[in-house]
């Protein structure tokens, strides 16, 4: 056994669970944790089914998780978890736009948001901070944030999409990932009627006044949000 392994062998070891769809990522998130000699990845699963049992198995410390899952989204994750483990801290990690999806992840119950695009060390900084019950996001983010709330009764500073409720938000993804209606359903466990509601009240709140329209939109967004 090398010093470094008799080191971590003494210390009590911080357990993170990883929920992430990308096998690759997942690798390169585990080698960035377990450099630190008190962190270590307990389990790590592509979907929200195995997410949950082994948070109940496994009972880690911290969940890092993406907001794209395999088979469900990962909002609705964090909410499940919220209600079923409410002392578990969660961080997001995610390709996302911080600055429409960081609110939305802490209203679900998550404590922290960290782009992919991000320094490595920032992973661990959001880890350790949530671990002390703090909220993490990025500097510019926290700015948004306040801005926000200081001219909540003014609307300032909020786009279309932010008008969009978080299934909403969801749907329209979906849609620019190219799902029928049907596909979208089976994925989010809902009626093809419900989404059909959702897709219209997604068209009034973008001005879009087609279905095709709304789809060029959708597409659109997915591919910034890759960019």
């Amino acid at each position: 056994m090398s010093k470094s392994e008799k080191a971590r062998a003494t210390v009590i070891l911080t357990k993170v669970l990883l929920v992430e769809d990308h096998p690759i990522v997942r690798q390169g998130v585990r080698m960035v944790v377990e450099r630190e000699s008190d962190l270590c990845i307990c389990g790590e699963t592509d979907n929200a089914v195995d997410a949950l049992v082994m948070m109940a198995a496994q009972k880690p410390d911290v969940v890092l998780i993406d907001l794209s899952l395999k088979d469900s989204s990962g909002l609705d994750l964090i909410r499940q978890a919220s209600t079923q483990f409410p002392d578990l801290r969660m961080v997001v990690l995610s390709m996302r736009d911080e600055a429409l999806y960081a609110e939305r992840v802490l209203r679900s119950g998550a404590m922290g948001y960290i782009t992919k695009e991000e320094n490595p060390a920032n992973v661990i900084e959001g880890i350790r901070t949530v671990l002390r019950g703090n909220i993490y996001i990025s500097g510019q983010m926290s700015s948004k944030v306040l801005s926000r709330f200081a001219n909540s009764g003014t609307g300032g500073g909020r786009t279309p999409f932010d008008t969009l409720t978080d299934r909403e938000l969801e749907i329209f993804e979906l849609i620019g990932n190219g799902l029928p209606t049907r596909e979208i359903a089976q994925r989010l466990h809902i009626s093809s009627k419900t989404v059909d509601s959702h897709r219209e009240n997604i068209k009034d709140k973008l001005k879009c006044s087609s279905a095709s329209r709304l789809l060029r939109q959708a597409i659109h967004w997915v591919q910034y949000q890759e960019c």
